[in-house]
């Protein structure tokens, strides 16, 4: 079974156990595991592998579905490992761009919010999986399009910083994906 199926089934059943908790664990569980200001600010910086491992509620069964279409797809296309790797440091990254940001903010709701979930690496993933478009105009409007679309929540009146974080991570996606352009072209002209 490929690892992102069983990573989403793993979200998926401990969001479910996290339902049948009483109120006051479940809020305590996940505050321990958020990528809040208040915890990195504090060096709790396992919060950064922690936060993706649960939700907050269960994911809906598209959004589900599409992770694990998304994660499945970068695994046959260039292994577990690798996408593995683009999960973690997009997610990672998007979350410490998104802490630098809100940092030195002194509002407590926004410093101790919860800030977990799957998004971010599945951002980061799809962004990466650009790459495997074909070259030119297909992949350039496909990654514009991407960017457009994660742009505009943030260009929004009711925006929030999970916003810009899923921006972030498709940046970093695309960039992993140029990375992957600059490697190919780089196979190609040894060849020739």
């Amino acid at each position: 079974m490929p690892l992102g199926a069983l990573y989403a089934g793993g979200v998926q059943l401990g969001a479910y156990a996290l339902e049948r908790m009483g109120r006051e664990e479940r809020e305590r569980l996940l505050r321990e595991c958020s990528t809040n200001v208040d915890n990195l600010a504090a060096g709790r910086w396992e919060t950064l592998l922690t936060s993706a491992l649960v939700v907050e509620e269960p994911m809906p069964l598209p959004y589900a579905l599409l992770l694990v279409a998304v994660l499945g797809y970068a695994e046959y296309a260039y292994g577990a490992w690798w996408t593995a790797a683009v999960f973690l440091f997009g997610h990672a990254t998007a979350t410490l761009l998104v802490y630098g940001a809100l940092r030195g903010t002194t509002d407590p709701r926004t410093r101790s919010a919860l800030d977990v979930g799957t998004s971010y690496g599945f951002n980061a993933v799809l962004g990466a999986l650009t790459s495997l478009l074909p070259r030119g105009v297909v992949r350039t409007t496909a990654r514009a399009g991407l960017l457009a679309l994660a742009a505009a929540p943030v260009a929004k009146r009711g925006r929030t910083f999970t916003d810009a974080g899923h921006l972030a991570a498709l940046g970093i996606g695309i960039g992993v994906s140029l990375a992957l352009d600059c490697l190919s072209g780089a196979k190609h002209q040894k060849i020739a």
